[in-house]
């Protein structure tokens, strides 16, 4: 009787040492597991990673503006003048809502926007402008050059396609230098052999285009032979590939957006050319722009062309 006490004792404290171990591995093991830690065994619910913030920020609060004539507001108030307040991009009337204005409002458009564009720029002045532009740290820049590249005396004489790259790709790296976070909009070229499809039918432009306006698109309006119309197919594949190139250096920079082509697509009418040129937007034309611009900055992703 005595040995099979001991026996029993044996077993009991064997027993004991095993469900104790069990007990030490389960505690050790509890943070890891993948049971409910109120040991129902149910998986564990895991925190959501948070969502990362998105590089495009669709309402900026500062915009600087930099290009040509046409951010000028040249002619759309008066004869061969500029007339910024009614830019697309930057300007104040009421009328035409620029971009800065649906964006920012009023008053704070006037302190908050600025407008480096100069009209006769073309795409070699963009890296000084630029250069201005980050000088304000503005949240967004806006771009739309070259159309006077495209337009010279002569199509011979349109900036070659390389030279464009090259000059576009460097006033966008001037940007970055100063300005890595400012996101960038641009807009592509205007389709100029439309818009001279839709004023060689008038009278008064014809006489104006002779004084010697985009002479590579418009000069001799009303000739229609094979010559001028290759010399016109010419000047329109320039831009095609001047929008090529745009759309090409804006899309490997993670915030610059590319208008998908949609000004470059806009048929611009009579309304919507100045009256004293019908080459530059008039007032509601500009509004065009800046209808076309507050879509593109504003949407949940880029345009697609």
């Amino acid at each position: 009787m005595r040995e099979t006490s001991r026996r029993r004792r044996s077993r009991g404290a064997a027993a004991a040492l095993t469900a104790a171990a069990l007990l030490a591995a389960g505690a050790l093991t509890g943070c890891d597991s993948a049971s409910d830690a109120r040991g129902n065994g149910s998986p564990a619910k895991r925190r959501p990673s948070p969502s990362p913030t998105p590089l495009w920020n669709r309402s900026p609060d500062s915009i600087a503006a930099v290009g040509d004539s046409i951010t000028r507001g040249f002619d759309a108030c008066v004869v061969l003048s500029d007339c910024p307040e009614v830019s697309w991009a930057t300007g104040t009337d009421a009328t035409v809502r620029s971009l800065a204005l649906r964006l920012i409002g009023q008053p704070a458009v006037s302190e908050r926007s600025w407008n480096f564009a100069r009209s006769g720029a073309d795409v070699e002045d963009l890296a000084e402008q630029m250069t201005q532009a980050a000088a304000k740290k503005p949240e967004l820049v806006t771009v739309m050059v070259g159309a006077n590249d495209a337009c010279a005396d002569t199509a011979e004489r349109m900036t070659p396609v390389e030279g464009f790259r090259s000059s576009f790709g460097a006033a966008l790296r001037q940007l970055r230098r100063s300005a890595p976070k400012t996101q960038v909009y641009v807009s592509s070229v205007p389709d100029l052999r439309r818009l001279w499809s839709t004023g060689r039918g008038d009278p008064l432009g014809r006489q104006i285009w002779k004084l010697g306006i985009c002479a590579s698109m418009l000069g001799d309006a009303e000739d229609v032979s094979v010559k001028a119309q290759q010399r016109r197919d010419r000047v329109h594949e320039r831009i095609v590939a001047y929008n090529e190139v745009l759309k090409d250096i804006c899309g490997k920079d993670p915030r610059c957006r590319y208008d998908g082509g949609a000004v470059f697509d806009y048929r611009f009418n009579g309304k919507q050319l100045s009256r004293w040129d019908w080459f530059h937007p008039s007032k509601d034309g500009q509004g065009r722009l800046a209808e076309i611009a507050y879509r593109n900055v504003t949407a949940a992703s880029a345009p697609r062309p």
